[in-house]
């Protein structure tokens, strides 16, 4: 080992601290007499142990201070300037520490990045399936009400606006052999808050209106068509505007529309 690598080791910091075993104390004692730059260079660690010890002196009885700078001396009589040390070692592990906790970080702010993307694209996800469930829902009313208006087995009543809504419209859809009633409520004005249109299926003579079914969520049904109960031997429809929850009679006031079969 050449002497400036055998210098920069840290063996001799160690040997000054008295640090190393016995052997070695012999091999560096043995070094530092053969070799003049490696003695000088222990004698600088000693004085800047002599100066650290100063620079902490409060602490330290005089008594004490000069009997350990009297025994580093005793070793070594000659004065040098002092040189700082060169333990590169310690700085190496400093080194490797930071790099350490900047591996570290990055690491870890990777990891929340990647779970923020994680949150995010499941967000995503389950935005894009319940848009997806509901054009599949549309999808289906499109189907079932072009189904409805191309049945050529259905009946279709035309119900004209009334007194109470002269520009009201709509349409009812009855197929008279399985007795299936949709109705178009397209031309009705939305109810509303806290009331619902009731449809009643109509026998004439004597007056007689029988419920057969509510148009329940009204705002959300974009195609306006209804399926309500099954009519018999109707002869008119008419939808009225009631309470929620509907009337046992229909409000002949709220009588939004009527037509004859």
């Amino acid at each position: 080992m050449e002497t400036k690598e055998y210098i920069e080791s840290g063996i001799l910091e160690l040997y000054v601290y008295g640090l190393l075993a016995e052997t070695e104390n012999e091999e560096v004692a043995a070094m530092a007499k053969n070799n003049p730059e490696i003695n000088d260079e222990i004698i600088a660690i000693e004085k800047a142990i002599i100066a650290l010890s100063s620079s902490f002196s409060p602490f330290i009885s005089a008594e004490n201070f000069e009997k350990i700078k009297e025994k580093l001396e005793l070793k070594h009589a000659k004065v040098v300037q002092l040189e700082p040390s060169r333990n590169w070692s310690q700085y190496v592990g400093w080194a490797a520490a930071i790099i350490l906790l900047v591996g570290i970080g990055y690491q870890y702010n990777q990891l929340e990045q990647t779970n923020t993307q994680i949150v995010t694209v499941e967000a995503t996800k389950a935005k894009m399936e319940k848009d997806l469930n509901s054009l599949q829902l549309k999808s289906k009313a499109s189907e079932t009400s072009l189904a409805v208006i191309r049945d050529v087995n259905n009946t279709v009543v035309p119900l004209g606006g009334q007194a109470v809504a002269p520009q009201s419209s709509a349409k009812v859809y009855w197929n008279k052999e399985t007795k299936v009633v949709y109705v178009d409520a397209a031309g009705l004005p939305e109810p509303p808050e806290g009331m619902v249109y009731q449809v009643w299926a109509i026998k004439l003579n004597p007056l007689t209106p029988t419920s057969i079914g509510l148009l329940d969520n009204f705002k959300v049904n974009d195609q306006k068509m209804f399926a309500v109960d099954n009519a018999t031997d109707a002869e008119a429809f008419g939808i009225t505007l009631e309470p929620k929850g509907g009337s046992l009679t229909p409000t002949m006031e709220q009588l939004y529309t009527l037509g004859k079969v």
